[in-house]
């Protein structure tokens, strides 16, 4: 199973990119699609109307972020682990990304769809300050 790893350097502090992507509304806002985000650990996300969903391990805010992470078209079985970790950067914050457990097939797929579906609008939307 594959590790995709991924920076993105963001016009923001790390807690507001943190909280962008852990509010539901805001997730919600930068994504264009529906997200429900629990801001505790052990609770329960659901995002891009119910395509990815999973579990928070680890939550420290404004540095980290740990899920448990699936895509609704995944075999049974087939769960991996994402990591976004924030700091602070010259011109905001960077945005450290891991996906450990990518199912093969869909790595290049995945890879490209973070990039498209999440840093592209997240960068857009921290630096509107919305």
């Amino acid at each position: 199973m594959p590790t995709i790893k991924q920076s993105v350097s963001l016009a923001c502090t790390p807690k507001r990119a943190y909280e962008a992507i852990m509010n539901s509304k805001q997730h919600s806002a930068f994504t264009g699609e529906k997200a429900s985000i629990s801001t505790r650990e052990g609770g329960k996300f659901s995002v891009f109307g119910g395509y990815a969903s999973g579990k928070n391990l680890e939550l420290k805010e404004g540095k980290k972020i740990v899920q448990s992470w699936r895509a609704s078209d995944w075999k049974d079985g087939e769960d991996s682990v994402v990591t976004f970790e924030f700091s602070k950067s010259k011109t905001g914050c960077k945005l450290t990304f891991t996906h450990k457990g990518v199912p093969a097939d869909q790595a290049d797929d995945i890879k490209k769809g973070w990039i498209d579906y999440y840093w592209t609008p997240l960068k857009s939307y921290v630096q509107k300050g919305a």
